[in-house]
């Protein structure tokens, strides 16, 4: 086949990448789309002081707390994967210590939950408010 533009007349509409016409009406006859008010501005939060201290105190408890969390995991897994001996160790009954730091990873976990609910409760949510008010959005 040649390389030959297509026609109006050869044009197939399924085919068409073009802009795609309205389903029903002429959009000359559709009323304009009513615009929406102005949001808060998103950039000047950002910059703003307040957000700026408030994403380092978010930064700074959740990282760390993160790189624990994950610390204490990893060592899990690999003292279950290369300390054969040391995790068979019986303690009460047969409780071993395999057993014993496998339950505590649950218990991290929820630890470090309610930790974090109780710093963002005090630390995080009065702040995000003030941030909130400034912006006029509640």
């Amino acid at each position: 086949m040649q390389n030959v533009a297509p026609t109006a007349a050869t044009r197939n509409p399924v085919e068409d990448t073009g802009q795609m016409r309205p389903l029903f009406g002429n959009p000359a006859e559709q009323p304009p789309r009513p615009r929406r008010p102005a949001g808060p501005d998103f950039v000047a939060i950002q910059r703003s002081e307040e957000f700026t201290t408030l994403r380092g105190r978010f930064r700074r408890f959740v990282f760390p707390m993160s790189l624990a969390f994950v610390l204490w995991y990893l060592a899990y897994v690999l003292l279950a994967a290369y300390a054969h001996g040391f995790m068979s160790i019986k303690l009460v009954g047969e409780v071993n210590v395999g057993m014993v730091l496998g339950i505590l990873q649950f218990v991290s976990t929820a630890v470090i939950t309610a930790l974090y609910l109780r710093f963002a409760r005090r630390r995080i949510d009065p702040e995000v408010d003030e941030v909130r008010r400034q912006a006029g959005v509640q």
